[in-house]
């Protein structure tokens, strides 16, 4: 099982929004995926940029923000 994968709950650790939970929504390519988190609207996040922390959920590509929040607490 690889730890970045969609539905992965991961940290970011660089960037504006560094400490932030976030969502895996969408493998890009090898170095990028389509997150989104709490704080964080759907965006493009390199992977080197997450920290796994082992935890998944079911999401789909179409989920609102209010979804989101439901289900990560």
């Amino acid at each position: 099982m690889n730890a970045i994968e969609k539905g992965s709950i991961c940290i970011k650790t660089a960037g504006r929004n560094s400490g932030e939970n976030v969502v895996i929504l969408k493998l890009i390519d090898d170095t990028f995926v389509e997150v989104e988190g709490f704080k964080i609207k759907k965006k493009r996040c390199n992977i080197h940029h997450l920290f796994p922390t082992g935890k998944k959920i079911d999401v789909s590509e179409k989920i609102t923000q209010e979804e989101l929040k439901t289900k990560l607490k």
